[in-house]
Order: structure tokens, then sequence, then C-alpha cells
């Protein structure tokens, strides 16, 4: 070759074959193989139960796990906070008060504080975001519990305005109302810093008998997802605690130097709980799916907990090759060249719900196919191992609203479905 010219056309040869054989490297590996013996026992106990349909299941070991997981976190002092829209189901939340000995609540809705109300009169509820004034009007004319717990309700209010609604309600209903204020940490999701619009709030706080003042919420979901690179998030830690010691030092200024001596100094949520070392910033944490661990709760910080909850769905229809609809027939063939986890296919029962399929392992949604929330599209690889009537397991990417979707929780103890548990009625 020494001396030879390299052609146009050999540039161009070799370029293409160095393209090809980099885009090989980037091909999908096959990640089908064996079911884990877990999602097998669990599948028998579907079964067994004669459960042939979308069922969410929790198991309640884990759960029982995760509650003590929790438990030892906590420093010395710091009180826990139930989300509700995270386990929203009256035997959940039972389960968790027991394990954590815990009467606190955080409330997100009129059919929840009504259901709640009702069904754990002893409960101190925090109302976890501002509630429309029409909607805490309405508690107080559909709740029959609602003279006996009005006292264990700490209202959330954000904006001056939205205080001056409440002590309307109040001056109306002829009884005090607890109210908390939102604070804005650096989510930025609304709520107030230190300034002039708090000091609006705390003046007419301070003005009105009928508004007691119950205590803080500041809530920093962001924080996890701020990048480490520079010392970002440590920054932005800082800034949310900072920003959380200002607002509480207006407030004494404002109403007295005592004033937030047993009030809910409220902070956290799952993602962050675990930052809480003591109990300077904040006197209690809200944690609600930590204890079931959706997939959106794979974080390092809770690396201790364990998936709780699943979605299980019999297989309808097994498919041994993937073949798209009339139309895009030549699609099918390049698919299942690419990517070998699209070589088989099965459809299964319902479909398109916020979760991402563990078991068996490999199986993928179908970008091509599209989702349906009636006989969903899986494909997996060349080792697929299941057959018609046996289960998919999904995990929940959230509780909060997929717990909601499948009727009574079946409950799994570690070798049969021993109880179903209702869920609280549909809400948002």
């Amino acid at each position: 070759m020494a001396g030879k010219k390299i052609s146009r056309r050999m540039l161009l040869a070799g370029g293409g074959a160095a393209a090809i054989g980099g885009g090989m490297l980037m091909r999908p590996n096959d990640r089908s193989g064996p079911r884990g013996a877990y999602f097998q026992k669990l599948q028998s106990a579907l079964i067994a139960a004669e459960r042939f349909m979308p069922t969410l299941v929790l198991d309640s070991q884990i759960f029982d796990a995760n509650i003590a997981r929790l438990k030892a976190d906590l420093p010395p002092g710091m009180a826990y906070r139930i989300v509700v829209k995270s386990l929203p189901a009256q035997k959940l939340l039972e389960r968790a008060r027991a394990g954590t000995g815990t009467d606190r609540l955080m409330t997100f809705n009129l059919p929840m504080l009504l259901e709640l109300a009702a069904a754990m009169p002893d409960a101190h509820q925090l109302i976890g975001k501002p509630l429309p004034i029409a909607a805490a009007q309405s508690f107080f004319a559909a709740s029959k519990a609602a003279a006996t717990t009005i006292d264990r309700i700490d209202w959330l209010v954000d904006t001056p305005e939205r205080l001056a609604q409440y002590a309307a309600l109040s001056a109306s209903a002829g009884r005090p109302l607890n109210v908390a204020i939102e604070i804005d940490v650096g989510l930025h999701r609304g709520g107030q810093g230190p300034g002039a619009a708090l000091g609006a709030m705390l003046a007419q706080i301070k003005a009105n008998p009928n508004l007691r003042f119950a205590g803080t919420m500041g809530y920093e979901a962001h924080l996890p997802s701020v990048p480490t690179l520079f010392g970002l998030q440590n920054r932005s830690i800082a800034h949310a605690w900072s920003t959380y010691e200002k607002v509480k030092a207006q407030i004494r200024d404002a109403l007295g130097s005592e004033i937030l001596d047993g009030k809910v100094l409220n902070a956290a949520g799952s993602p962050t709980y675990r930052l809480y070392k003591d109990t300077k910033v904040a006197n209690e944490v809200s944690v609600g799916s930590a204890l079931v661990k959706p997939t959106d709760f794979d974080t390092d910080l809770l690396s201790a907990h364990q998936p709780a909850a699943f979605i299980a769905t019999p297989v309808i229809k097994r498919v041994r090759t993937t073949e798209l609809p009339n139309g895009f027939g030549a699609m099918s063939s390049l698919q299942r060249m690419w990517d070998p986890n699209t070589r088989q296919t099965v459809f299964i029962h319902g479909g398109h719900w916020l979760a991402k399929p563990v078991d068996p392992p490999g199986l993928q949604y179908n970008s091509l196919f599209g989702r349906s929330s009636n006989q969903e599209m899986l494909n997996a690889g060349a080792n697929l191992a299941i057959e018609p009537d046996e289960f998919v397991f999904f995990r929940p990417t959230q509780s909060e609203a997929v717990f909601l979707q499948f009727g009574d929780i079946a409950v799994f103890d570690g070798e049969s479905i021993s109880e179903y548990w209702p869920v609280l009625p549909v809400s948002a």
C-alpha cells in the first residue's frame, strides 16, 4: 500500500464501515432472561387468589421494613407526618401510624379531608396545598365531624389574599381556624419568603383573633435534582435552610419570641427527609412515597428503602415474532434486527399506567406501536419466559395517582394474598 493513492470512494467506504461498526457498538443488548424468584412467588399467590385482572399489590413485609427504616433515620425529637396522597388507603395509613406512633397526616383535597375527618378524628391534619376557599366552606357544610375535628386541622395559606378569605370563613363559621403559612425555600411553586408579603400575612394573623397561627411548611423537592457539580446542590440546601431560618425570625419579630414553641415547622418529603440530621431548621418531616418506593424515588438518599408496591396484570397473548400493523411491515424486521429486545411480543390486560415493567426481565414498550390502556404491547428478547394467563409485573413511577386506579389493594404477606385494602375516593 506504500505510495498508493487512496481514492475518494475508498475513503467513503472506510467511513461507512466505521459508522456501521460504531452503530453496532451502540446496538442494545438482549436483556431478556429467567424470571425472578420473588415475582414467580408473587404470581403464584395471585393465581391462587384467582386475581386475573390488573391489580395493585402491596408487600406488607417490605412496607413494614421501610417504616422501620424511616424510624431509624429520624433524628431525636423529629416528628413524622404521613403524606396521605402517597399512601391513599385507610389501612395503609393505619399501618404507618401504628408503625411510627404518629397522629399527623398531610391531606391534600376535600375528599381526603372529609374521609379522614370521619375515619380518624384523632389525627392532626395539615393541608398539604392551599385549597380554594370554596373547598374549605364545603368541608363545614358536608362534614359531620367538622365540629369535633376543626381544632385538629391546619389550613395552609400562601398569600395575604387567601389568608383574608380564610379569615372571612372563620367569621362566618363562628369559630377560629388554624392557619399554617406556606414558605418558599427555593422550589418557587408558591408561598412566601421573608419580606413584605409575609409581613402582611403576619399582621393579619396578629390583628384577627379568629386566625390562630399553627406553623409553617417549606417544601424543597427540587434539591435532589440540583447538580452536585461545583457545590451547587450544597449551596441550594444551605439556601433552603437559611430561608427557613429568616422566615422564622420574621415570625418571631411579628408575633412574639416564643410563638414558634410547639408549632408545626414542617419540611421535606420522601426525597429529602434524610437530609435533616437534627431539628434546628424544622421539627417534623413529611414522608409517604418512601414507604412504598415507586421508581421516581430510586435515589441515593433512599437506597435503603425497598420497592413494596407492584402492578400485576395477566398476559392475554404472546406473539413469538413481533409484527407491527400493516403498512409498517418493513419497520418490523428493521426494529427486530436493530434491537433484540423487540423480537417477541406480549399483549397484556390493560396498560398505559405510570409504571415500568420489571418482570419478566427485558420487557419494554414499543414506541412505533404506541401505548394502549386496553391491550398494551410489550416487547422482549429471545429468552422471554412467559405465557398467556401468567403475570407481568410493573413498578409504579409514583403512588399518589397510580394506587387509585385498581380498586382494592391486594396485600401480599410473603406467602399469599391475605387481605384486600380499599383505597380512598379518587381525587387529585
